[in-house]
């Protein structure tokens, strides 16, 4: 089995997501820890990260996959832009301790021209400084399509940055469709994806999955989702990724360009191919 769910607003607060993902059909979703285009976060409630863990067992949730805002960039060449996303990480850190033994991904940056060799430091000394001991939350590295500097488009690269990580129990890997496929990695074979991932990183590294068409030719290196059956990897592909053995007992997350009904219709689809 795995678990299935999409991103839902966390205005009407975690209990409210909870429920609002019942509705569609899911066990697991996404939330943004903050506006994804960066800012304050709002206040967290206790009683109701309290309400929703309750739920999530209840309903037998799997774990959730929140979401660093996309301005978060703590490899950016300004001084100042670097900081701002390393308190910004370091905030993420301690407020995901309201919604313990959960993943928290993040894209790992873009380099804005200095390169992968001074940029992959830089990711895993923000990394190293967000995280404690004491934490229940695992940090988790976005697989990148590699569109202009971005840094995690090849295996390779993130490797480089979990080896640089002091506790290395608490990083893994969230692998997007999209991105893996625009970044050059042919997913039609998802045996030779996951070998050349588990002989690179290891597979116990990889812990949740986002799960989205394209709307590129492989490798592209642009980045733009697409409806699960309606782009170049098609449903087929992606039917074959989510029902791979080896994916088993983890949270998918769509991110595909739709509005409640569309995700709704997507995770029932998913839930089918599960069965047959």
């Amino acid at each position: 089995m795995i678990y299935i769910g999409n991103h839902l607003s966390s205005s009407g607060g975690f209990l409210a997501m909870g429920k609002a993902a019942t509705a569609l059909g899911a066990d697991t979703f996404a939330f943004f820890t903050r506006n994804p285009r960066g800012g304050a976060a709002k206040a967290i409630d206790p009683a109701d990260a309290k309400a929703l863990l309750d739920y999530m067992e209840e309903h037998h949730f799997g774990p959730l996959v929140a979401h660093a805002p996309y301005t978060m960039n703590v490899c950016a060449a300004k001084p100042d832009i670097r900081k701002f996303s390393v308190e910004m990480l370091q905030d993420d850190m301690e407020r995901m301790e309201y919604l313990p033994g959960n993943y928290y991904n993040f894209h790992p940056g873009s380099h804005v021209g200095q390169g992968e060799d001074a940029a992959i430091p830089m990711i895993a000394d923000a990394v190293n400084r967000a995280l404690k001991p004491e934490h229940h939350t695992t940090v988790l590295l976005e697989t990148m399509a590699g569109k202009g500097s971005e840094v995690g488009r090849t295996f390779e690269e993130l490797k480089r940055i979990i080896d640089l990580v002091e506790l290395s129990d608490k990083i893994g890997v969230c692998l997007d469709t999209c991105h893996i496929w625009d970044g050059g990695y042919d997913i039609s074979d998802m045996d030779k994806v996951l070998k050349e991932f588990d002989d690179v990183i290891g597979l116990e590294r990889l812990k949740a999955v986002h799960m989205n068409d394209s709307m590129n030719p492989l490798a592209a290196h642009k980045d733009r989702h697409q409806k699960i059956g309606e782009g170049h990897i098609g449903a087929e592909i992606l039917k074959a990724v989510v029902t791979h053995p080896l994916l088993q007992g983890k949270p998918f997350i769509l991110e595909t360009p739709n509005e409640d009904e569309g995700y709704k219709k997507e995770i029932a689809m998913i839930r089918e191919w599960m069965i047959k």
